[in-house]
């Protein structure tokens, strides 16, 4: 139910995929008002949408396409990316903002940011990349990470990555065993491909920094 006073501030998409009661209870903490659905009205409406999610990126793009949500959600995260209205993707929210996964071949992502999703190979270290690993700044003056520390220690759960086709676009990377993209951003499109809201104070200063980001409803 949409919270009183109107449209929700931040609208949190549910595709059924993912820990979307950590995401909005993460935001609530920090007051804003949220809700989850699965409704393209809202997610339309809602001055922010965040897209969660936790699994394969096939299933994601089978569930937002049977949930009749892929196309809103495809445009708003474009709308963001061109400096409109803030979207943030989280972990496979992130991944299938590219046109295809190596995890389900075939499959179209959103499409919305050039680049793909390789399986994560690391001869010699355990897959998936499983727990805290320090955040490497690649951007200046990025919105969702202003007053982090200079190592941000974050948490991370993947067996896949994004490979973005621009290099302007990587916000921040970490090392294991060699970079992997831990964050990407353009325009008011946010993505990580660890979990803030598992991540602790840290985690919660970035949600609360896209709090700030988003305009009052």
């Amino acid at each position: 139910m949409t919270t009183p006073g109107g449209v929700p501030r931040i609208a949190i998409a549910d595709y059924g995929m993912g820990n979307l009661h950590s995401v909005r209870n993460a935001f609530e903490s920090l007051g804003a008002r949220v809700e989850v659905t699965s409704e393209a009205s809202v997610l339309e409406a809602a001055p922010g949408v965040v897209l969660p999610g936790v699994g394969a990126f096939g299933d994601a793009m089978r569930e937002l396409e049977a949930r009749g949500i892929r196309e809103v959600v495809r445009a708003r995260a474009a709308e963001a990316l061109d400096g409109g209205r803030p979207f943030l993707g989280i972990c496979l929210g992130m991944q299938v903002l590219v046109p295809d996964g190596e995890e389900d071949p075939g499959v179209r992502g959103l499409g919305v940011v050039a680049g793909s999703c390789p399986r994560l190979v690391r001869p010699g270290r355990k897959v998936p990349h499983m727990g805290w690993n320090a955040l490497e700044m690649r951007q200046q003056g990025n919105a969702l990470f202003e007053g982090l520390p200079e190592k941000a220690y974050v948490y991370f759960v993947h067996s896949y990555h994004v490979a973005p086709a621009r290099d302007a676009v990587v916000a921040a990377t970490v090392d294991y065993d060699g970079p992997i993209v831990a964050s990407i951003h353009g325009g008011r499109l946010h993505a990580t491909q660890f979990h803030p809201e598992k991540s602790q104070a840290v985690g919660l200063r970035m949600l609360g920094n896209f709090i700030g980001l988003v305009p009052a409803a």
